[in-house]
């Protein structure tokens, strides 16, 4: 099958173009190259498969390009995206376009050129909003929440905040959307904090990888808020097992959101928590200066991965301690690169 990616130079990319190669299939990436790091993702894409990577460079804003390039794809991975917050706030008018109207030119694309193609939107928490009116408890070394158990569901109402989260919230509904009007094979996966390999974090994205690449080379490093932020993470080779089964089951998750996230049984605390695993990896300790709290951030936000375990059979394997320590390892052999 031909899998068109966009966005495939970029972490989750350029893993999904990886693990899709190494399964026989056609891939495409098309990337523009602007996000730090692409670039070696794509040398290293080429290192690993050769001429079976076809890249095309564009961006998801030159329909025309777009629409030629994406012709005769039987899967499309939708990944292309504005992915901070800060950066939204800054220039509003970019994230709208690449996000709201690149998600709107994938659409037409596919709706024009392989309507039969099944469609995986990167979607985002943050269609949640800052989650401002759920009663929140504060412990030693994190937030919580204090009813939602299990997490925030797909059917919790969405409320975007910043530029970011409405653009992407826009996105997500059109996928949704395009399957209602236009009956596509679109699902909008809503993820949470993923990380792992070849994942070039930077302070407002990424933070995992950041901290880590930070801490490793004697950065500063510096936290936002109270460092008792919470977050599900999600090590990428579970995504990409989401993602196969997301594909396995067009058919019945078409028109729909699920969340994709660590769930429950993988949560840390951003600074509090994270920090010790950091310092056990290290084998010193690490400090870090703090500074106020960045606009739309989330106390605690956790994935109610439900949905995902009765839809698509799955859930996450890999725990965050080994996935943490196998992106260190990377960093560790790779810090050259940062």
């Amino acid at each position: 099958m031909k899998y068109f990616i966009t966005g495939g130079a970029g972490f989750i990319g350029c893993n999904s173009a990886d693990h899709y190669l190494k399964r026989g299939h056609d891939v495409v990436v098309y990337d523009n190259l602007s996000r730090p790091g692409s670039q070696r993702n794509l040398e290293w894409l080429h290192g690993q498969h050769g001429d079976d990577l076809r890249f095309a460079k564009g961006d998801v804003r030159d329909f025309d390009h777009l629409s030629r390039e994406i012709d005769g794809s039987d899967v499309v991975l939708h990944l292309a995206s504005q992915v901070a917050v800060t950066t939204s706030i800054e220039d509003p008018r970019e994230d709208f376009e690449v996000n709201a109207l690149g998600t709107f030119n994938v659409l037409e694309a596919v709706r024009n050129h392989c309507p039969q193609a099944v469609v995986l939107y990167a979607s985002t928490n943050k269609v949640y909003g800052a989650l401002e009116n759920v009663k929140i408890n504060e412990l030693a070394s994190r937030h919580e929440f204090a009813e939602f158990v299990d997490g925030i569901p797909e059917n919790f109402p969405l409320d975007f905040h910043s530029p970011y989260g409405c653009s992407k919230g826009a996105g997500d509904q059109y996928v949704i959307d395009y399957a209602r009007i236009y009956g596509l094979k679109t699902v909008s996966l809503r993820q949470s904090c993923i990380y792992g390999e070849r994942q070039f974090g930077v302070e407002d994205q990424g933070w995992i990888a950041h901290l880590i690449i930070a801490a490793y080379l004697n950065r500063p490093l510096n936290i936002y808020g109270d460092g008792k932020q919470v977050r599900d993470v999600l090590h990428i080779a579970d995504l990409l097992r989401a993602y196969d089964s997301a594909i396995e089951h067009a058919d019945e998750v078409s028109g729909g959101a699920i969340n994709i996230g660590g769930g429950p049984s993988n949560t840390l605390s951003i600074w509090a928590e994270f920090q010790v695993i950091l310092e056990s990896l290290l084998g010193h300790p690490v400090e870090a200066s703090f500074d106020s709290w960045r606009a739309g951030d989330q106390l605690v936000y956790v994935s109610d991965i439900q949905r995902a375990k009765l839809l698509l059979d799955w859930q996450p394997e890999v725990p965050f301690e080994t996935g943490i320590k196998s992106l260190y390892d990377w960093i560790a052999a790779n810090s050259t690169l940062f």
